[in-house]
């Protein structure tokens, strides 16, 4: 594991500290080690969010609703297991 250091202004790290207390966090770097990781799941979710997307309606040709139906399944069965929400 390596070290990093963060500077911050004496305003954000009070608001910080307080945030510590309130939910229950024992240091600051559980604290934004949590944040970093809830950041970094929210980007990928972006990410797949985007794919998705551009996926949808990238067919030219006429899809059934049995298809699509599959497909749509296929694609939750998929982020479910990516992220772990089953």
């Amino acid at each position: 594991m390596q070290a990093i250091t963060i500077k911050m202004e004496d305003k954000f790290l009070k608001e910080l500290d307080q945030k510590l207390e309130e939910h229950r966090y024992s240091t600051r770097t559980e604290f934004i080690r949590d944040a970093i990781r809830e950041k970094l799941s929210e980007l990928e979710k972006e990410e797949v969010l985007k794919k998705l997307a551009q996926l949808k309606g990238s067919s030219k040709r006429k899809t059934s609703d049995v298809e699509l139906h599959a497909a749509r399944d296929k694609a939750f069965e998929m982020l479910e297991k990516k992220f772990n929400t089953k």
